[in-house]
């Protein structure tokens, strides 16, 4: 069996794959319609999207399968993310790459294969829709410009999820991005029984740098503070900004006392930047919540619980 070499881009790849939050997460009828329509059109018994991460092979959708995932070792769809354009292995048994591959001697007994890669919205190749069938076969010229076309529906759809839930401006995680990563990420530490932490900011004085000096210098005032939430917060963090001058970050792993350090120096460098002299009016409120692994709190739930502990903090700061 021949395992697939990594991609020179590798390291970029999974990146990649991972800002699109989509590992591990439910079934969706949007790549299942998908899925359904590669089986009938080219009447095969299987047909997969999936997502190649870095030890594994892990399938979004599936049809014809009970697996959810198999090894990077043993991937066919690790060799087509190597290049670009549908890989055809018309007979399995007769390739020497997979003749002994123990997914084509055993269940599911992969005689055909063709795989396409799938791009995420910078256009890494972060996976594959691919068909199978369980006897040898070939395809049309016909066939493969279709096979194609459904390829690139999957990458339509992965834009179309990164528009959906990026805010316009600062680049960020809009709300529903927040909402629907955040929801992932307190299942895995849920799963992990690790603690995670909300952050809810919100900027004071912005509605007077808008009123007096203009939309345009409080749009360069959102983008420069989403700038410096990006820089303090660790890359695995969601930062987001939630609408208007509100934004939330979401620590992983990460409870509300280890963060106090972090604010600290978000707020030393908010006081000595160039931000800070042109607009020596702007500062902000924060307000920290715990999520607690044993519960059924929702990133609904903690979000409200920081947004009022920030509420209660500018308040307190308000001067009488």
């Amino acid at each position: 069996m021949q395992v697939a070499a990594r991609p020179a881009d590798e390291a970029r790849r999974l990146q990649s794959l991972v800002s699109l939050y989509l590992l591990d997460t439910q079934p969706e009828e949007r790549f299942d319609r998908i899925t359904r329509l590669a089986c009938k059109v080219f009447h095969v018994p299987i047909a997969l999207i999936s997502l190649i991460d870095s030890e594994r092979q892990w399938f979004k959708s599936r049809q014809g399968i009970t697996l959810q995932q198999v090894s990077r070792d043993e991937s066919l769809c690790a060799h087509t993310i190597l290049g670009e354009g549908a890989m055809l292995v018309p007979d399995t048994l007769a390739d020497p790459r997979f003749a002994d591959n123990p997914l084509v001697t055993c269940n599911p007994h992969v005689r055909f294969y063709a795989g396409h890669p799938i791009h995420s919205p910078d256009g890494a190749r972060v996976g594959t829709l691919s068909i199978i069938d369980r006897r040898p076969r070939e395809l049309s010229v016909d066939d493969l410009g279709m096979f194609a076309d459904l390829a690139a529906m999957i990458d339509r759809e992965f834009f179309l999820i990164e528009q959906a839930t990026t805010d316009e401006l600062t680049h960020l995680s809009n709300r529903r991005g927040f909402a629907t990563v955040g929801a992932h990420v307190l299942a895995l530490c849920r799963r992990g029984r690790q603690p995670a932490a909300v952050v809810a900011f919100d900027l004071d004085n912005f509605k007077h740098i808008n009123d007096t000096q203009g939309h345009e210098a409080g749009d360069h005032v959102l983008r420069q503070f989403a700038k410096m939430l990006f820089t303090h917060f660790r890359a695995s963090d969601i930062v987001a900004r939630l609408g208007g001058d509100e934004f939330a970050v979401l620590c992983g792993g990460t409870s509300a006392t280890q963060l106090s350090a972090t604010l600290d120096r978000l707020q030393g460098q908010t006081a000595s930047s160039m931000l800070a002299r042109a607009y020596p009016e702007l500062s902000w409120s924060a307000g920290v919540a715990d999520f607690n692994p044993e519960s059924a709190d929702s990133i609904g739930d903690i979000l409200r619980v920081a947004d009022a502990r920030m509420y209660a903090e500018k308040e307190r700061r308000r001067p009488r």
